[in-house]
Formats: C-alpha cells, sequence, structure tokens
C-alpha cells in the first residue's frame, strides 16, 4: 500500500488491499465487499449489483494489460470514504509505454461495512483520449483551441 498513512477503518482498508491487488482470481471477492443494491457509477458505467461490478473488472482484465490501482490517499468521515487513486496499465496490442489514469472514488458503506455506493471520478478526455493515437491529436488540438 505504498507510502501512505496507514489506513485504521477496517472497511476501508480491506476494500482498499483488495483493489492494490487485484486480479481474475481476487474478482469473485466482490461478493463479499458489495452489498447487494450497491450501485457502481464512473465515466463508461452505471451499475447495480455486485455481479454487475465484478464484469466492469472483468473486462478490464480482457481489454487491457497488466492493470493495477495505487491508491495515494483515504479520507473517511462515518460511512462515506473518498479514494485518490492511480490506475496503471498498457494498452492492448498499441503501445507498450504504462499508463497512468489519475482519478478519485467516493465509497459509501452500509451497516454491514460492504459498499452500497462507488463512484468514481476521473476525465476521460484528459486521461484515456488523449493518449489514443488518433483521437489523442484531435483531443489534444480542442484543448488548445478551447483554453482561455
Amino acid at each position: 500500500m505504498g507510502g501512505r498513512t496507514p489506513i485504521a477503518d477496517a472497511r476501508v482498508r480491506r476494500l482498499v488491499e483488495w483493489f492494490e491487488t487485484l486480479t481474475p482470481q481476487t474478482l469473485p471477492q466482490v461478493q463479499d465487499l458489495y452489498a447487494p443494491g450497491t450501485r457502481f457509477k464512473d465515466p463508461f458505467n452505471d451499475v447495480e449489483g455486485p455481479q454487475a461490478v465484478g464484469r466492469i473488472f472483468e473486462h478490464m482484465f480482457r481489454t487491457v494489460q497488466e492493470p493495477r490501482f495505487v491508491v495515494h490517499e483515504a479520507l473517511v468521515q462515518g460511512d462515506d470514504c473518498f479514494l485518490t487513486w492511480d490506475f496503471l496499465f498498457r494498452f492492448q496490442g498499441g503501445s507498450q509505454s504504462l499508463q497512468r489514469v489519475r482519478g478519485a472514488s467516493h465509497l459509501k458503506f452500509d451497516a454491514q461495512g460492504r459498499v452500497a455506493l462507488h463512484r468514481d471520478y476521473w476525465d476521460a478526455a484528459e486521461e484515456l483520449y488523449e493518449k489514443l493515437p488518433l483521437l489523442g491529436s484531435l483531443m489534444r488540438w480542442l484543448r488548445r483551441r478551447l483554453a482561455a
């Protein structure tokens, strides 16, 4: 878990450890970590239930190489948690350079300590689209044109 301050909240510590060591073999643990009616939303997905959350991570393992999360900060207040993280990966069949997406997650835990809400915030244009060969050139051009 890097050089960050140890996480005192057991619910958050367990979840962060799962994220940072996530593999296709550990995906079934999503059933223990996420509540039955959990909602997960990010720039590309809006799903309910741990099975649907698991499918998002399954898709991640099929579409990118060497995916992993590094959590930098965890702020907890009651049943709410805010994480900042990096998602590291390599594109399939494309450039083999390591890619980084910087983001944050808002989590809400239920009474049993499972995730009831997981909302990811990250800039798809800056963090992903600009890294794609053809689309990246267009996105960087648009950003320059629209900048104040």
